[in-house]
């Protein structure tokens, strides 16, 4: 499989805990020459004010020398949140800046981290719980699909972006923090957990209730199941690993499971893409003086032949809208589930000299039909919402999936690819 580590695909859900870089869009921290760039065949298509910021000194003189609580003042803080505001001027949620301490935090592409082990999303200006890992603090405290942060430590998050809360959340192995969290019902409670290393998986063939099932009850052993969590670098040898098997086991079909992936590096969600695609556009990038860079399937991959659902829900972003659009759009599989998450945006991540980092939106990604799909999202095919008298993803009653079976079985009335999935 293709190897590359230059770029990453973030994730609108962050992972609480994943990792800084899974809370944006895609991200680059090459210096736009020279970088390394996957392993696809790309082609590339074709004020004079000053400021003076000696005035910043100066107020942080004058605040130290005659603010009333002067005493209180801390240098540091005053620095950070001049340039904090400098990035809540821009109308932009991908250019922020990261103190050197979180940034020390930030998750590599190894696929593991220090924290308490859940992927989190932001919903209606609120931080959501949207998975706890197994084997983490978090599902052994008892944290649940639906729960919603209220507060880290006594300190309220209401209104704060995400990336916020999810560094103030992560922390050192063997550090406690405490969050308030109010439960579906609307009961709260404040959970003490211990934060651990948490080594994430990136696939899984186990699906929800450990066996695939048709909507009878009855085991669909003529289907494949392969749930993504997020892209990581051993992602596109598990994918290819998972569907070989598949293929060499005579499966009829393959429900690919994107509910829940907040996405991850960038080189490998293409390559997890490229197994499944024997030509075509996976990807377009585009400048801010609309210069495109297109990035192609290569010829050959284990996955090209068997028919594809893929189910994505409002909590799948970024690598994981890739991944639906290129094969949707290659007419490689029909999407089902709710319209996506919608994290459109590329990203390029600067080291500072003085410690910490800043993420900078350099460019937009565009499906292979050229559809802008930032804040708007990818619409299914086949729009199919969890009853709200089910917790998401009962293993019982997964109705996205007897879906999926249903609609893999039914495969063959035609041969024409469906128009591109992209919400108006």
């Amino acid at each position: 499989m293709y190897r590359g580590a230059a770029w990453t695909v973030g994730a609108v859900l962050g992972a609480v805990l994943l990792a800084l870089v899974f809370t944006l869009g895609y991200v680059t921290n090459d210096d736009g020459g020279g970088s390394t760039q996957p392993n696809v065949q790309i082609d590339t298509g074709s004020g004079d004010g000053s400021v003076d910021f000696s005035t910043l000194e100066e107020i942080v003189d004058i605040l130290q020398r005659e603010y009333f609580g002067r005493d209180t003042l801390d240098e540091a803080l005053l620095y950070e949140a001049a340039i904090q505001g400098m990035m809540d001027s821009l109308a932009d949620t991908g250019t922020f800046y990261i103190d050197p301490t979180s940034f020390e935090l930030s998750l590599g592409p190894s696929g593991s981290f220090e924290g308490i082990g859940a992927t989190v999303n932001q919903q209606e200006n609120e931080i959501v719980i949207v998975n706890p890992f197994e084997g983490s603090p978090a599902e052994a405290a008892g944290l649940v699909t639906g729960d919603i942060i209220l507060a880290v430590d006594g300190e309220s998050i209401a209104g704060w972006p995400l990336d916020r809360a999810v560094l103030r959340v992560r922390g050192e192995k063997g550090s406690e923090v405490l969050l308030t969290i109010r439960h579906v019902d609307g009961e709260v409670e404040d959970y003490s957990i211990v934060r651990d290393e948490i080594r994430v998986h990136s696939v899984s063939t186990s699906p929800p209730g450990g066996v695939l099932r048709d909507t009878d009850g009855d085991e669909a052993t003529d289907m494949a199941y392969v749930r993504i969590l997020q892209f990581t670098e051993l992602t596109p040898n598990e994918v290819e690993e998972a569907v070989s098997q598949a293929v060499t086991d005579g499966k009829q079909g393959l429900v690919v499971d994107l509910r829940g992936n907040p996405g991850g590096l960038f080189n490998q969600t293409l390559d997890t893409a490229d197994i499944f695609l024997d030509e075509g556009i996976m990807l377009i990038e585009l400048s801010d003086n609309d210069e495109e860079t297109v990035y192609r399937a290569r010829p050959g991959g284990v996955g090209t032949d068997i028919p594809i659902v893929i189910l994505v829900d409002r909590f799948s972003a970024s690598g994981s809208e890739v991944l639906a659009a290129a094969l949707k759009d290659n007419g490689r599989a029909t999407i089902m589930g709710e319209t996506s998450f919608g994290k459109g945006t590329v990203n390029r991540s600067r080291e500072l000299e003085a410690g910490g980092a800043i993420f900078v939106t350099i460019r937009h990604w565009l499906t292979p039909n050229g559809v802008q799909i930032d804040g708007v999202g990818i619409r299914p095919d086949v729009e199919i919402s969890p009853s709200p008298f089910e917790p998401l993803y009962d293993a019982l009653a997964d109705t996205q999936i007897y879906a999926a079976i249903d609609h893999l079985r039914g495969l063959g009335a035609t041969t024409e690819p469906a128009p591109s999935s992209v919400a108006p």
